[in-house]
């Protein structure tokens, strides 16, 4: 559950460290608990945004407005938690998978694990520590929410290995990141309806989308080092295709909506996150990977209006 990339292999005069000694973690954080910080990816939090929005949209869509109060205010919190932990085991987990390969490119070799900060046994006791939080939070959950969270670590460890194998990892990513969709739905209603699948389906697209925008900032390098991505495979014909994904995200969070009996409201603001992707694919350049970069981070805000939209929706009916 880390969409991060290796890039710049180290004979790259151009190289760098994707790391920033300056941000909070280094001016903050005790020198011991940085590289751990690092390791679960804290110093980048959009990530964290991207895979809990599906699981807020699920919650705020199985929730009536006039039954929304504490009970689901704490579960939006216990989703919060959780986001964050999943992903830092998934980023963890990842980079003690990639640590060989790490030390060999110069903008990851600093990293935690191929630098030494923090050792192979260390990381795999944090993973753990991770992962024993992260069910202590999911036990909080029904009895359907728990099961599907269990199920969902199949997704979070074939993730890491899938862009040695396929030019569609980010169709792996879509599965594994939207995952809360039917989780949050589950947590809410110990059940899983139209709407839920098609919620999940939505996100799917959506990732498919994202992630490739970010994949075309290392695509030269990727093609080098044997990393496989959509940007790889479709090149010149990503435009096209992204606007397949966006819109099929945008037609299914409709039917998402319709589906749940949502109101007016919803269909306002609905329109609004449609314009936000034509806003993405009008003005996204693949050859400048600050605008993919940009573009990519994008999305939380993207994410942010279709809760907003479905929370008007609920308001509404």
């Amino acid at each position: 559950m880390c969409p991060d990339r290796h890039s710049r292999p180290g004979n790259d005069t151009k190289a760098h460290s994707d790391l920033r000694p300056e941000d909070w973690v280094g001016r903050y954080l005790p020198r011991a608990l940085g590289p751990y910080a690092r390791l679960a990816r804290l110093d980048r939090p959009i990530g964290t945004w991207l895979l809990l929005l599906p699981g807020w949209w699920a919650i705020a869509l199985a929730t009536p407005f006039e039954s929304a109060g504490r009970e689901t205010l704490w579960l939006l919190t216990l989703f919060g938690l959780g986001a964050v932990l999943m992903r830092g085991a998934g980023c963890t987990y990842n980079d003690i998978v990639d640590r060989d390969f790490d030390g060999e490119v110069v903008r990851t070799r600093t990293r935690p694990l191929p630098s030494g900060q923090v050792s192979v046994r260390a990381a795999i006791l944090f993973l753990a520590g991770l992962l024993l939080a992260a069910l202590g939070i999911l036990l909080q959950l029904t009895p359907l929410a728990i099961a599907l969270g269990i199920g969902s670590l199949v997704l979070v460890f074939t993730y890491p290995l899938s862009k040695r194998v396929t030019y569609w990892p980010q169709a792996v990513l879509g599965l594994t990141f939207n995952w809360g969709a039917l989780l949050g739905y589950a947590a809410v209603t110990n059940a899983l309806a139209a709407e839920a699948f098609l919620l999940y389906a939505a996100g799917f697209f959506w990732t498919l989308g994202y992630d490739t925008i970010y994949a075309h900032q290392d695509k030269e390098d990727d093609a080098l080092i044997g990393v496989k991505s959509l940007a790889l495979k479709l090149g010149d014909r990503t435009r096209p295709w992204l606007r397949g994904f966006y819109l099929a995200t945008f037609v299914l969070l409709g039917l998402a909506g319709w589906r749940a009996g949502l109101g007016i409201g919803f269909y306002a603001i609905w329109l609004v996150a449609g314009w936000h992707l034509w806003r993405q694919l009008r003005h996204v350049d693949f050859a400048d990977g600050a605008s993919c970069l940009a573009t990519f981070r994008s999305n939380r805000d993207f994410g942010l209006i279709v809760l907003a939209a479905v929370i008007a929706g609920q308001a509404t009916a």
